[in-house]
């Protein structure tokens, strides 16, 4: 009994804390916590193999908290452990009791949700959008098997949260690749916010479900400090199973817990997100008190918890070589004769760009979500050495890109590619790898109306303007929070590829379907908030980006005829150098068009901020899809469709220029 009477004062001690800490910062979430109070003592006091002098060690067992919510119960157990905290590696401290009530507090490590990056790294990845920890946990599972790291990953998800629809794809990822080192823990406590949460998020019910899923379903008691250890031994005992060809199954673990546990005077409904006060917080903490005489009479002062140390790391994979140039790569793979021809998608750049890649830079890693054959990241799959190190995640975007922030808490450089269209559906999964400062590379195929045929169900078009909004701030490096890049040609696509996996951020590339000729060679460099001038004139600035600088390209020769000299810039990088900019423009009298194949919002709305700010009288027209276009055969069309051609961006010069 000397354990569970243990487990039980430990647990009352971080139910009083939450209790304290959220009274503290006059918001949180202390009943969640609560509920996870037993779970949680025994994971970080018990089972869990890490050390709290370095909670991010990189063969530690590691705890996802996909109900964010909860987090005061790991603050508070981190505190009573001595966890050491800070942004930067070398200047940790160790936390203390007192910490415990910044909770919430500016410039606070404790966070109102996790978050590694404002200096808590325990966690991998910032959470509380819920139904997201559970890919980030598989995407942690996949980068130690790559690895050979022999380290458990524990997901803590709530029974409301579990009918997010990204919670049954990372499931069925889990069980297709018999991620064993992944146990994911449901907390069945009852309640949402609003509310009891639905029979079908029961524990029986849920059970159910992950055996159909292929999983081995363990159902608890959340505070039997016997049956919660029992269970963590059984997926431990599975998860050491390392046999990809074995049918055991992984296991997950149903807890059925109390929300507020320990203290009737804060459970039921209505006690999601509110802290106790005053005198029903004195109230809690006594009834807390009695539970605690009740359960800890066996406890004698030799009673002790001891965290079991995490194993050696092994060494990291080295590369061999350097990345060839485009030319060498399609010359290795047999391809000359296509690059004769001067014509190749800039998709089909990018996944030869990551073929180059996959030996001299072994952290590379791709992902994809069924469309691997369109996006072209098939081309680093197809190499047999590179295989392990892609993973197909079917139709599951949101999957896919939380697994690829997994991965990159793992050391490794995720690739995800989709459709630019379909990644529209994990923009909140994006936002929250970016809050994480995931090293991650999002790669939309297929964007812009040139797509033509599949109409607007397939096409991305207002994917520019949200990824820009993120150009406009900075990380928590002091960087863009993310570049967006727009190659025109598959020599800068291949080049922007490889500067992508450089940087260490999050950075998006629009690749388009269509062959277009080549503007560029090997030779040319290009850099994140770069862009190219292309033509030099006097008269007027074009501003273009993606398959549009093909289009102005011929508006260019158009008006050379009509004796007008237009400058062509490929603005292949948002943000980008904008004093730089204004001085071309200045040079030409003062006048701009932008021309983008997406929705406004984007390319020409950041020249209009960098024209604003400066406060020179500049003029400038916006050419962007205006309306919802419908399919087309050719893209030729599309374009035409919406007056997007090189003969409607010269009507466009003319009527800037007042000229005839």
């Amino acid at each position: 009994m000397s354990f569970e009477a243990a487990v039980h004062a430990q647990a009352i001690d971080l139910c009083k804390m939450s209790l304290e800490m959220t009274d503290a910062a006059g918001s949180g979430h202390p009943t969640t916590a609560m509920s996870l109070s037993h779970i949680t003592t025994v994971l970080l006091f018990h089972t869990m193999r890490w050390s709290p002098e370095y909670p991010d060690y990189p063969t530690s067992d590691r705890l996802v908290l996909s109900a964010g919510h909860a987090v005061p119960v790991v603050y508070a157990a981190a505190c009573k452990l001595g966890v050491m905290v800070g942004k930067d590696p070398a200047n940790r401290r160790q936390l203390t009791l007192e910490d415990a009530r910044t909770l919430r507090q500016q410039g606070s490590v404790l966070d109102g949700h996790p978050n590694p990056m404002e200096g808590f790294p325990f966690f991998d990845a910032a959470t509380g959008s819920l139904g997201q920890g559970l890919s980030v946990a598989c995407g942690l599972a996949e980068a130690d098997r790559l690895d050979g790291r022999d380290r458990v990953v524990y997901c803590i998800i709530g029974d409301g949260e579990s009918r997010e629809g990204q919670v049954a794809e990372a499931l069925d990822y889990l069980a297709e690749r018999k991620l064993r080192k992944v146990v994911p823990i449901f907390n069945c406590n009852g309640y949402g916010q609003a509310g009891r949460v639905s029979e079908q998020q029961g524990p029986d019910r849920l059970a159910k479900k992950l055996e159909a899923y292929g999983l081995e379903a363990i159902i608890i008691d959340g505070h039997d400090p016997a049956q919660i250890r029992n269970a963590f031994e059984r997926a431990h005992g599975v998860a050491d199973d390392n046999d990809l060809n074995s049918g055991t199954k992984p296991v997950a673990i149903v807890a059925k817990t109390v929300k507020g546990w320990g203290s009737p005077a804060v459970q039921g409904n209505g006690w999601h997100g509110k802290p106790a006060s005053n005198q029903i917080l004195e109230r809690a903490k006594a009834e807390l008190d009695e539970r605690r005489g009740e359960l800890t009479s066996a406890l004698s002062s030799a009673d002790s918890f001891a965290i079991q140390p995490p194993p050696e790391p092994t060494p990291a994979p080295e590369g061999s070589g350097e990345v060839p140039s485009m030319d060498q790569a399609m010359k290795q793979l047999d391809m000359q004769s296509l690059l004769q021809t001067a014509s190749f998608a800039t998709r089909k750049a990018y996944g030869l760009a990551l073929r180059a890649m996959g030996k001299p830079m072994p952290q590379v890693v791709v992902l994809d979500a069924d469309v691997s054959n369109s996006t072209f990241a098939e081309t680093f799959a197809k190499d047999s050495a590179l295989a392990p190190r892609f993973f197909e995640c079917k139709i599951a975007e949101q999957h896919m890109i939380s697994m690829a922030a997994g991965l990159s808490a793992a050391g490794k450089i995720p690739f995800a590619s989709s459709f630019a269209k379909f990644l529209t559906r994990a923009y909140d999964q994006i936002e929250m790898a970016i809050n994480s400062g995931a090293n991650l590379k999002v790669v939309g195929s297929h964007s812009g109306v040139t797509l033509a045929a599949d109409g607007p169900s397939q096409m991305g078009l207002p994917d520019v303007s949200w990824f820009r909004s993120f150009t406009t701030m900075r990380d928590h490096r002091g960087n863009p929070g993310c570049y967006v890049l727009q190659p025109s040609d598959a020599y800068s696509a291949y080049a922007l590829t490889q500067v992508m996996a450089e940087y260490e951020g999050c950075c998006y590339m629009r690749t388009q379907r269509p062959d277009v000729e080549f503007l560029y060679s090997a030779d040319d460099v290009f850099n994140l908030g770069g862009f190219e001038v292309l033509n030099e004139g006097r008269d007027i600035v074009i501003c273009a980006s993606g398959y549009m600088v093909h289009e102005a390209n011929k508006a260019v020769e158009l008006l050379d005829k009509a004796a007008i000299q237009a400058t062509l810039v490929d603005m292949y990088s948002l943000p980008f150098d904008e004093d730089k900019l204004l001085d071309i423009i200045g040079a030409n009298g003062g006048f701009v068009i932008s021309m983008e194949d997406n929705y406004g919002g984007a390319l020409g709305s950041a020249i209009a901020e960098a024209i604003a700010t400066s406060g020179d009288g500049f003029t400038l027209k916006q050419m962007h899809v205006t309306h919802i276009p419908s399919s087309a055969r050719t893209a030729d069309e599309l374009l035409k469709q919406c007056k997007l051609t090189a003969e409607d961006l010269v009507q466009a010069v003319k009527d800037v220029l007042q000229v005839v």
